[in-house]
């Protein structure tokens, strides 16, 4: 077994790496942003059919309005009929019996608004309803988003706490490794699955996995202290 400084030092520099990369990915897939995002989800699923009924409420309400005001304007219309049918002043019957006939017309006209407006209200009732309840969905989501949020922060900055001591571990790993070592060690960990050196345990690369010659296992445990071994299979630095 190796007792040169810089490669131990490097094995302590790719444990700490590794636990880096897992703290890293457990950070981004934390269950509580699972969550997080499942409850932010819902609350604008729920925010978008409370939109959609408040466009339906909307349009129904100006459909009542415009039979409320022909309404209005047909009554108008009518009461001046009726003014002029009772005041005296028209006395041909042929005149009197076409203002009835504007009166007759006019009433069931309003009649038959009077009834779509009835129809509208029908159908406005049920939209109050689910705007009722969408309503309360919305402020019970957003609360529960809110808890969501809150626990969120709590496991990211347990998560980024642990990150912070872990770079601090490896800044005081690196100091014994040489420039140069690092930088072929990073080179190497950016192409090979975040591994870039590895014990050799007998005449298995501990990277790979896969199994060296006898002959190259023995020649790499007698290199000389400041010749670095690399593994014939997967090019990993070994440390003997």
């Amino acid at each position: 077994m190796t007792d040169n400084p810089a490669l131990l030092a490097l094995l302590d520099v790719q444990a700490h790496d590794t636990k880096l990369d897992q703290l890293h990915h457990l950070h981004e897939s934390l269950p509580a942003r699972e969550q997080r995002d499942g409850a932010a989800n819902a609350l604008a699923d729920t925010e978008r059919s409370l939109a959609a009924e408040s466009v339906t409420r909307d349009d129904l309400a100006r459909q009542q309005k415009r039979v409320d005001d022909e309404v209005e304007l047909l009554k108008e219309k009518r009461a001046g009929y009726d003014t002029k049918l009772y005041s005296g002043t028209v006395t041909s019957p042929g005149e009197l019996q076409d203002l009835q006939k504007e009166i007759d017309a006019l009433s069931r006209r309003i009649s038959l608004l009077e009834d779509n407006e009835i129809e509208i209200m029908e159908q406005v009732e049920p939209v109050e309803a689910r705007l009722v309840e969408l309503e309360a969905t919305v402020e019970q989501r957003r609360a529960v988003l809110a808890d969501a949020e809150l626990r969120l922060t709590a496991s990211e900055a347990e998560v980024l706490a642990d990150i912070d001591a872990e770079v601090a571990l490896r800044a005081s790993s690196l100091e014994p490794v040489p420039a140069e070592l690092l930088a072929e060690y990073q080179a190497l960990r950016g192409g090979r699955g975040g591994i870039g050196v590895a014990r050799l345990v007998g005449a298995q690369c501990g990277g790979c996995h896969l199994t060296l010659s006898a002959m190259e296992a023995a020649r790499m445990r007698k290199l000389p202290a400041g010749e670095v071994a690399h593994c014939e299979e997967c090019g990993r630095i070994l440390v003997p």
